[in-house]
């Protein structure tokens, strides 16, 4: 199999996300990693492209875009794993160059960047990937599948939580100075950058659009600029739902769970124990289903007993998307633009809910 020519911008030296990004792209061998323009720093970006081995390194996202679509070896896609306020640029720059764009959520910093980015992606044949990891879930997707087949009946409520304690007292450094600056991450701090992943797995899940928010943000950290903390109402057409995001929380490192109940039946899912579902019918025992469980076929690469987890459901996002590139069609399951817009939309509407005390707000 050709294996697809990728690029990245950003992700250099000190950054955690590009690296998952490289790992993911590289685990089921669908893409190549050829070039790159890795921080906005030159220097940086040269030593990053060193260590990583890359013979084409760049010190300008628009020159690499240029370039690289006027070489008959030039990259196919690139992956854009900046701080929110670069996606709009950088996925304009290579839209408009043709090459397909594999991006990192939220989509932008602000919902009229992303409108400008969606008018940028029509006039582009190029195709737009965002990597809302959890949509890669095996277990996940077959919780989709439930619903999606009325195993669940008819959907009453969502429970979704993202929950850390990383940012509880004030925190410096590569990881938290731009998610923590609104000019970088956009006015939303953990709805944005958790609430928004959140907001997608409760919509990816159940089917179901969120309609409506009432929501109080909280920004608990003494001077902190964007909040911290966020508890969300939500209406789902005839369904409610609860969100809560927070990066206060100590006690937990990165836990993420979602709970769907329908009139027949609940499910009940959380990372710490990814590669399990809950399924109960009402007035039944629950059952634990699992990736090799009878009937189950899902995106796993080992048997049933080893475990997989966030790199894999990663990387299945790369291997959705290498397939969406050879064949020019993006899968169901691949979040993209209007996944990317709906959770714009969510943020924006929560930020304007929470400076209404609470008000409910249309998205």
């Amino acid at each position: 199999m050709t294996k697809i020519r990728l690029g990245m911008v950003g992700g250099g030296q000190g950054a955690f996300i590009g690296a998952v990004h490289r790992i993911a792209a590289r685990l089921d061998d669908r893409f190549e990693l050829v070039a790159g323009a890795l921080s906005s720093d030159p220097a940086r970006a040269a030593t990053s492209a060193a260590e990583l081995g890359l013979a084409r390194s760049y010190a300008d996202f628009a020159e690499m875009a240029r370039a690289e679509a006027a070489r008959p070896d030039g990259i196919q896609a690139v992956s854009i794993v900046t701080p929110n306020h670069l996606h709009l640029p950088v996925a304009r720059a290579f839209l408009a160059a043709g090459i397909h764009v594999i991006c990192d959520k939220p989509l932008t910093a602000t919902l009229p960047q992303a409108e400008e980015l969606v008018e940028a992606a029509a006039r582009s044949r190029a195709l737009f990937v965002l990597t809302h990891t959890y949509a890669g879930y095996p277990m996940l997707r077959a919780a989709r599948r439930l619903v999606a087949e009325g195993a669940l009946g008819k959907i009453r409520l969502v429970q979704v939580e993202y929950v850390q304690d990383w940012l509880a007292r004030p925190v410096s450094g590569k990881q938290a100075d731009w998610r923590v600056d609104p000019a970088q991450s956009g006015e939303g701090g953990a709805i944005g950058d958790i609430g928004s992943h959140a907001a997608h797995l409760a919509r990816f899940v159940s089917g179901l659009p969120i309609e409506q928010v009432s929501a109080e943000l909280h920004s608990f950290v003494e001077g902190r600029r964007v909040d911290d903390n966020a508890h969300v109402l939500l209406r789902m057409g005839a369904a409610r739902g609860m969100l809560w995001a927070s990066q206060v929380a100590p006690g937990f490192d990165n836990d993420i769970r979602l709970r769907v109940f329908g009139d027949e039946a609940g499910i009940d899912w959380c990372q710490s124990d990814a590669n399990r579902l809950r399924l109960t019918r009402l007035g039944e025992p629950s059952q634990i289903l699992t990736r090799g469980g009878p009937g189950f076929t899902g995106a796993a690469r080992v048997p049933a007993g080893h475990p997989e987890g966030y790199l894999e459901a990663f990387a299945t996002l790369y291997a959705d998307a290498a397939t969406a590139i050879l064949s020019g069609t993006m899968p169901p399951d691949l979040p993209g633009l209007s996944d990317g817009m709906e959770g714009m939309r969510f943020i924006a509407a929560c930020l304007r809910s929470s400076r209404a005390d609470g008000l409910w707000t249309r998205l």
